[in-house]
């Protein structure tokens, strides 16, 4: 898991050039303007979802993996808590192979996600986004999807 401002893109995008086209996508769109939605990137290597939604507590969240796709998430408008788990021998309660997404019962460690941050989530990383702070709360962020 990588988490840092969205100032710092340059650093990472030596990970791949898939990472190095998502950085892209963000710095060269202005997505406190685009509307909610999928938008392809590069086929279903690389494709982008812009999202809005209230924040909510985490008794009402599971920590999420994938295995097809990094997540890298960047944080539009708001503030939210994020569980964060390294995956290691956890089972998962729920598996939905068409949509790459396990779900996961345990407890994790929290993070805080402010706007003009990102963070990315490799296949190893178990995370719960959308978790409130002191009270519920409206974000905008968009997850560009990498295939691994």
């Amino acid at each position: 898991m990588i988490k840092d401002s969205i100032e710092n893109q340059e650093i990472y995008k030596c990970l791949s050039a898939k990472i190095e086209k998502a950085f892209d996508y963000i710095k060269n769109t202005d997505l406190s303007q685009t509307d909610l939605g999928k938008y392809e990137i590069d086929s279903d290597e690389i494709f982008a979802i812009v999202m809005e939604y209230e924040t909510k507590d985490k008794s009402e969240s599971k920590i999420e993996g994938h295995h097809k796709y990094i997540d890298l998430q960047y944080m539009i408008s708001g503030t939210e808590y994020v569980g964060l788990k390294t995956l290691t021998n956890e089972v998962p309660v729920e598996v939905n192979t068409d949509n790459d997404c396990d779900f996961y019962e345990i407890d994790s460690d929290f993070v805080r996600f402010d706007a003009g941050m990102f963070m990315i989530f490799f296949p190893h990383d178990l995370h719960m986004p959308g978790i409130c702070l002191n009270q519920v709360s409206k974000v905008k962020k968009v997850v560009i999807k990498i295939k691994v």
